[in-house]
């Protein structure tokens, strides 16, 4: 048989009520294409004397029982006299290719595949394609065969990545001890040494990890006798050096002579990342300094984005770190290829997925990397699990977006401020009005600060807010929604109903938590404004990031001139200031108030540290048509957050018409300060 009709026999074995139709569109196949596989299979099926496989006119197959008895018997595995597909056959060639002992010849690669010469020659160029992402590449001597070429590291990252990959085929680690020529008892000597490891650490790993790392040991040791071994500075050794996993690699390498120090630096951190089943340790003693506490942060973010409490947050946590741990040191070395999930989600869970990901900076920041989306959905899995549990769901409340034409930072701060005024809502996104057109997860309700074609809710509200018309707003949308508004809860009041029903032990004991599960969007709410308050607007606008000119010659200049303070105090580089001027041309909403202006551009595009400065133009400037800029307000900011409060009271400042013009008329920058001064303390 073809590769694509062992596919289809090996489908039908393993689920045999699956439809003609849905195989059609797994495989990509047209009904005639797939019609040539079915001819294909009965063919082989009657050279072995067994019955064909029929098919229903509803697209359904009848298979006899003789063809699953003989199929999947001892001596006729269908595993066994089948051949492999072009990508396993991809796998077992770099396998052989990284712990093969012996010269490698296209001879070995059609012995051991059992394909011709032309079909290892098209596998090759297959493999030098696989191997582009790693940086690797095949070279070929008459002297010494095949041979991988690039970085070690790179090579070890690969074998961990080809070992996953060949242990989930049929029958995958008979086809390893195979290919590589692997000896039972040298399998079982890593196994028994991987035992008394779990001791010494006090964990178990999981039974996947468990069953692959005897292989990955294996393999590294024998590239190690070989002279191929990791001597690039790239994994720094005081951070691994003083772990309990770098004294348990005595273990690993127990009877083997002169192993470098790097060798026994890529062990411990392949103990590091690798997944635990259970550990001994408590987390306190067990964890990455700060990990907790950024966990901590990150679960409160997902709390009061999901608009949910967690219960017995103590145990959950213990179970985060536990997968976290080993996931930090995969983000930080860039070895989160080696992690692989099932893609089909609920729609639940992507909602929640989502909400992780947003609740990820805390965690972000403490690593110093992004966290890949396969490693996100790990703690997904771990938050949602946690959820159903204890009888939770985001499915029934309601989930808001707010689309806002009007630049990043506008945007971003209409979502912070709605966020606080619904904290009953889950706030999934702040969109433009191109990426709302194509958004993907569902919500009930669209803030908006103008029309749109939509069949859902849509609330429009202008991007700032006093607090007067917050909540007008609130009480318009909760009658909108519900029918009525929602009043705060009385303590007492619940207790004089509590104690009709229930005699109280410790009454006292229960108000104190009830009041505080009852304010916990509030305690949030507040804590989130004091972090936020450490960069009021006079500490980022300060008197030497101040500027007063009577004209400019354009609005170009003027933008070079704002900025000026920012690049000689070190915040911004100069790259950040032509960025501003291009995005300037796509984003007229950098004007948020008559006369005023906030030219920014993206942190990555030359931001070294969080920073405002300001320019006063007594003439003012064109910005565009219908535009006379007197102020520039430049902001640099270093990521989504730090600058925001400085943001709101600067939106304050410029709905405030006599403030606004009085620093338009300033002739000095005491004067200008003095203004500053009386929106930075809100």
């Amino acid at each position: 048989m073809d590769d694509r009709s062992k596919q289809i026999l090996d489908e039908l074995m393993h689920n045999p009520n699956v439809a003609s139709v849905v195989l059609e569109k797994k495989y990509n196949l047209t009904r005639r294409q797939f019609g040539y596989s079915m001819n294909k299979i009965n063919e082989w099926l009657m050279a072995k004397h067994l019955p064909v496989i029929e098919r229903t006119r509803q697209g359904h197959f009848i298979i006899d029982q003789s063809v699953f008895t003989d199929l999947t018997s001892q001596e006729n595995d269908l595993a066994a006299v089948s051949i492999l597909s072009e990508k396993q056959r991809t796998y077992m060639i770099m396998l052989m290719l990284i712990g093969t002992k012996e010269e490698l010849s296209l001879y070995h690669f059609t012995a051991e595949l059992e394909v011709s010469k032309n079909t290892v020659l098209h596998d090759l160029k297959q493999v030098q394609a696989y191997l582009e992402k790693y940086e690797l590449s095949i070279r070929y001597s008459r002297k010494s065969g095949y041979l991988l070429e690039g970085k070690e590291f790179q090579v070890r990252k690969l074998l961990i990545h080809v070992t996953y990959r060949i242990f989930q085929m049929a029958d995958g680690e008979q086809k390893i001890k195979k290919a590589a020529h692997v000896d039972e008892k040298e399998i079982e000597e890593f196994r028994s040494r991987i035992e008394k490891v779990e001791n010494k650490l006090h964990l178990k790993f999981t039974d996947e990890k468990l069953a692959m790392m005897p292989y990955i040991l294996l393999f590294i040791l024998r590239r190690v006798q070989k002279g191929s071994n990791i001597t690039e500075s790239s994994i720094p050794y005081e951070e691994l050096s003083d772990t309990k996993e770098y004294q348990a690699t005595e273990e690993i390498f127990r009877e083997t002579e002169n192993i470098p120090r790097e060798e026994r630096l890529f062990i411990t951190l392949h103990l590091l990342t690798t997944n635990v089943y259970r550990s001994d340790f408590t987390i306190e003693e067990d964890a990455i300094p700060d990990l907790l506490p950024e966990v901590d942060n990150m679960l409160r973010l997902f709390e009061k984005s999901a608009c949910i409490y967690l219960q017995e947050r103590d145990k959950l946590l213990e179970h985060l770190i536990q997968h976290i741990k080993p996931a930090y040191y995969r983000i930080k070395f860039n070895l989160t290829e080696t992690v692989f999930l099932q893609q089909d989600v609920s729609k639940e869970f992507k909602e929640i997925h989502h909400l992780v990901k947003q609740s990820m900076g805390p965690l972000e920041e403490l690593i110093g990397h992004p966290v890949p989306d396969n490693e996100s959905t790990f703690i997904t899995m771990l938050v949602s699990g946690w959820m159903v549990k204890q009888g939770e769901s985001i499915d029934k409340k309601v989930k808001a977006i707010v689309v806002c034409p009007q630049g990043v930072s506008i945007s971003r701060l209409m979502f912070h401020d709605l966020k606080e005024l619904f904290p009953e809502f889950v706030f999934l996104d702040s969109l433009s009005i191109r990426d709302f057109l194509h958004y993907s997860l569902d919500y009930d309700v669209v803030f908006s600060t103008s029309s749109l074609a939509t069949d859902k809710k849509l609330f429009l509200s202008k991007a700032f807010l006093s607090q007067e018309e917050k909540q007008r707003f609130r009480k318009q949308v909760m009658m909108d929604m519900h029918g009525f508004v929602p009043n705060e809860i009385d303590i007492d009041h619940l207790m004089d109903i509590i104690k009709t029903h229930v005699p109280l032990p410790d009454e006292e004991a229960l108000k104190k938590d009830l009041s505080r599960y009852m304010s916990k969007d509030k305690d949030e709410a507040v804590k989130t404004y004091a972090a936020n308050r450490n960069l009021p607007l006079n500490e980022l606008i300060v008197p030497e990031h101040i500027t007063l000119k009577k004209s400019v010659d354009s609005w170009e200049d003027a933008v070079r001139v704002a900025a000026g303070p920012l690049v000689k105090s070190g915040k911004i580089e100069q790259r950040y200031i032509e960025a501003m001027v291009q995005q300037s041309d796509k984003d007229p909403y950098i004007v948020i108030g008559p006369n005023i202006a906030i030219p920014h551009a993206a942190p990555e595009e030359g931001v070294n540290e969080v920073g405002m400065s300001l320019l006063r133009i007594e003439d003012g400037v064109d910005f565009t048509e219908g535009y006379r800029i007197h102020l520039i307000v430049i902001i640099a900011a270093v990521d989504k957050k730090k600058h925001i409060h400085a943001l709101m009271q600067l939106m304050r400042f410029a709905h405030a018409e006599t403030d606004r013009n009085q620093t338009i008329a300033a002739k000095t920058i005491t004067d200008i300060r003095r203004l500053i001064d009386l929106y930075s303390h809100e």
